[in-house]
């Protein structure tokens, strides 16, 4: 069972390599690292849903603190990906909104993961790939219950 751990260790910290290799390729053409377009997704799927896409709210959403939103958003307007708007009711209010070309961004690195994605399950089969997808589930879930993360909190 060790020997098993120790494949899955090597198999998981490769893939998280070759997916911040991949990445770092597509992004590099845009001019963006991975944390501008995660945050310019997070925008542009709160303003196509409909959801709260003021400061405070795409913040929370990303982690991230005021202040450090603030600095992205600086910097993302500065490079044509975002603008910000007051809102016309409450002047207090800042909202984020994605410019063409942060929504042509977007749109390009959610078909990178998607081609990214299905290149890497095209060696499975139908069953191999439902199996995956449930085993997958679950570890997330398990991240996500802080399980994971507080693990590695302890260590560090």
């Amino acid at each position: 069972m060790e020997q098993g751990r120790e494949r899955l260790n090597r198999f998981l910290t490769e893939l998280v390599e070759r997916i911040q290799w991949a990445e770092a390729g597509f992004l590099s053409q845009a001019n963006l690292s991975p944390q501008e377009v995660r945050l310019l997704e997070t925008v542009c799927q709160a303003v196509d849903g409909g959801l709260d896409n003021r400061s405070t709210a795409i913040a929370a959403a990303r982690r991230v603190t005021a202040g450090t939103l603030t600095s992205a958003v600086k910097l993302l307007e500065k490079k044509g990906y975002l603008t910000r708007r007051r809102d016309e009711r409450d002047r207090r209010v800042v909202r984020l909104l994605p410019t063409e070309l942060g929504r042509k961004a977007s749109e390009g690195y959610a078909a990178f993961r998607k081609k990214w994605t299905e290149n890497a399950i095209a060696c499975l089969t139908e069953d191999e790939a439902a199996g995956l997808i449930r085993t997958v589930d679950k570890l997330s879930r398990a991240l996500h219950r802080g399980g994971v993360q507080t693990q590695m909190e302890e260590l560090i």
